[in-house]
């Protein structure tokens, strides 16, 4: 009798539950409403100064993207109509300050401001809190702790291991010049870089190059890429529940997973090799001292080195950032050679002359090629890996035109419009290497090609991937012609790398044998 009573009592008390449920669903969803109109409006009044294009009052500009290979050069139409730097809207209530001109990136890149939380977050949860997305005393002292990993002493050894796995990969284009067959560039360069950075840093032979099948780190990397990319662009998975519960937060949890065990099993192996080691000197005396090496035995002026958590996060940062940027530089370049015949010819005649009988590249060889260089920086111009980076400032600041953003307010530094701005370089499609001979480069601001980044946060591992650029194109050169595929011509799309949408091919015929 007592369950009964109770059981009607619930039955009754329960449409009451459904009203208060009702009552309290509306009035979270009105406060969050008017706390994102408020933060709306304060953005607003933050961002008067700089006028741009029209913007969706839910969705922002971001529907204007179609990811369709078009949306780099709508950003360069953007850039033409607002001079120096325009808002872009990311939802109803984020706005970052999308600059392209040196007197603007001078300005924010001379500091030390953090990366900007609502790109770099997203990018956090797969790499860690390592160098690249750090901040203060953390990233101070992380940054001097890994700069001896960057010394000439340590990168010169890598030259060789260098050519070894550019070798690998020209080998296998054998058959793409006997049979003229188009080859896609992308796929396998991050293969041959991939195989460079774990032989390079972590003195590991992977053979990832020669195993059948697709590369399981990479495919990884390229879901992990794409899904960071469209939590950036959908409003309602900037939310950490709504992506974790959707499909796309499954397949990134699972990408994720790969891509870490991926790079513990690199560090469990190499601790297991060094258990008995306690001194740099000893392990110097045996082999050349690598990126790994020196992040195990970094220590700081208390004799603490790193944490496990943070030794991850360093080795995940620049598994990635050594192998998918340098793949996407040298792709690009290979690609910017076989559409301009005849740069490549001055650039194949450099190199022979430098290289002379040698079917490898040396430390002393890097700088013999000059005119290469300028391609290779040229290609970087037109095509930079990193299309663009953010910051979010924690104080004022005010721009050489006066105009000015308060603290909190979200900066993103276009290296891509930056590169083609018509009022920093003439004809800024046109690919021309002789922008770089060293008169036209004193002629410009030094914010105006900045590739790396620039400031006390560049790129820490810039000579390291310039040397692999020069590696491997000038190995290619010796080796083989490259041919543009007209039918076939790239969509460019950012990935927090620069991709092409349907890949980037060229085709390649054997090096003729000078008579």
């Amino acid at each position: 009798m007592q369950l009964t009573e109770a059981l009607l009592k619930y039955q009754l008390a329960w449409p009451h539950m459904h009203y208060f449920l009702a009552v309290l669903c509306l009035v979270a969803a009105v406060y969050k409403l008017t706390f994102i109109l408020l933060k709306r409006k304060s953005v607003l009044k933050s961002f008067d100064a700089f006028p741009g294009p029209p913007a969706h009052l839910l969705f922002g500009n971001v529907l204007e993207f179609k990811q369709d290979g078009t949306d780099f050069f709508k950003l360069l139409k953007w850039a033409e109509s607002y001079p120096y730097a325009f808002p872009m809207w990311f939802g109803p209530s984020i706005c970052v300050l999308n600059i392209h001109h040196p007197d603007y990136i001078k300005t924010i890149l001379a500091s030390t401001e953090p990366k900007d939380k609502f790109a770099y977050e997203f990018i956090e949860s797969w790499i860690g809190n390592g160098l690249l997305v750090s901040e203060g005393q953390k990233w101070f002292r992380h940054r001097r702790l890994l700069t001896p990993g960057f010394h000439y002493d340590v990168l010169k050894p890598y030259v060789k291991l260098m050519s070894d796995s550019a070798k690998t990969m020209l080998d296998k284009w054998e058959r793409y010049a006997n049979s003229k067959e188009t080859l896609e560039l992308f796929e396998h360069v991050s293969l041959m870089t991939l195989d460079s950075i774990l032989k390079c840093a972590f003195s590991c032979n992977s053979n990832c190059q020669t195993e059948g099948g697709t590369n399981a780190y990479i495919k990884a990397v390229y879901e992990l890429t794409n899904l960071i990319n469209l939590r950036m662009r959908m409003f309602p998975y900037h939310s950490d529940l709504i992506f974790h519960l959707s499909p796309h937060g499954f397949r990134y949890r699972k990408a994720y997973k790969v891509a870490y065990s991926h790079t513990d099993e690199v560090i469990k192996r190499r601790k297991e090799a060094l258990k008995e080691e306690t001194e740099l000197g000893r392990i110097q005396a045996k082999r050349y001292l690598d990126f790994l090496d020196i992040l195990l035995f970094a220590r700081d002026e208390n004799q603490q080195g790193l944490s496990d958590e943070d030794l991850q996060a360093e080795v995940d940062t620049f598994m990635f950032e050594g192998h998918d940027t340098t793949a996407s530089g040298i792709s690009f370049i290979l690609y910017c050679l076989a559409c301009h015949p005849e740069h490549q010819k001055l650039c194949r005649d450099e190199i022979c002359e430098a290289l002379q009988d040698k079917d490898t590249m040396e430390w002393e060889d890097l700088n013999k090629i000059p005119y290469t260089t300028m391609c290779i920086k040229e290609s970087l111009r037109l095509y930079p890996p990193v299309p663009g980076i953010s910051r979010q400032i924690t104080k004022p600041i005010t721009f050489f035109d006066g105009r000015t953003l308060p603290a909190g307010s979200h900066i993103g530094v276009s290296m891509f419009a930056t590169h083609r701005n018509p009022t920093v370089w003439e004809n800024p499609h046109v690919f021309d290497p002789l922008r770089f001979l060293p008169e036209n480069v004193s002629k410009r601001s030094p914010h105006a090609f900045v590739p790396f980044s620039a400031g006390p946060r560049n790129c820490i591992g810039q000579t390291f991937a310039m040397n692999e650029l020069k590696v491997v194109t000038a190995l290619t050169l010796k080796r083989y012609e490259l041919i543009e595929d007209p039918n076939i011509k790239p969509k460019m799309i950012p990935r927090l790398v620069l991709r092409s949408l349907n890949g980037i091919h060229i085709k390649i015929k054997p090096v003729e044998p000078e008579m």
